[in-house]
């Protein structure tokens, strides 16, 4: 076949392509047409159109607001914030790791993890995070996302 048959044999099929492509489009459109639309109930609790539970997504990115992310990814559930200090306490630098590792509204579906650094002879050492900052931080996510679901639900 040389290059001119191919081409006049593009232009001659050009409108028999379309023509199949509309009746096609066509038939796909008139088959949703006056079919009464089944939707399927979802849990309140697993309401998910990201790979985790939106609701503690939502939460964690409300709670950690205020400081610089890093990392994002709402299908592995994972929030990474960059460091962060007070200024109030310029000398206190944090940085905070959250995972969510299930599609359910669970107290145990959250991971919270932070580090703490302190500023000593002009530069940054590692000091340890009280237990209880990382819990009142899992205790703020979870009332959050506790709040979303009830406004979204009632």
């Amino acid at each position: 076949m040389t290059v001119r048959s191919a081409s006049k044999l593009g232009t001659t099929l050009a409108p028999v392509l379309r023509a199949g492509l509309g009746l096609a489009l066509v038939a796909a459109l008139g088959a949703c047409g006056g079919k009464k639309e089944v939707r399927k109930e979802v849990a309140p609790t697993q309401v998910t159109t990201i790979g985790v539970n939106s609701y503690l997504w939502r939460a964690s990115l409300d709670a950690l607001s205020f400081m610089p992310l890093l990392q994002t990814d709402s299908n592995g559930g994972v929030i990474v914030t960059d460091w962060y200090s007070n200024p109030k306490n310029p000398g206190e630098r944090v940085k905070v790791s959250v995972t969510i590792l299930d599609a359910d509204l669970r107290a145990d579906a959250l991971r919270v993890a932070a580090s703490r650094e302190v500023q000593q002879g002009g530069g940054w050492v590692a000091a340890p995070v009280q237990a209880a900052t990382v819990q009142k931080l899992e205790d703020i996510i979870l009332t959050r996302a506790r709040d979303l679901r009830r406004n979204s639900v009632g």
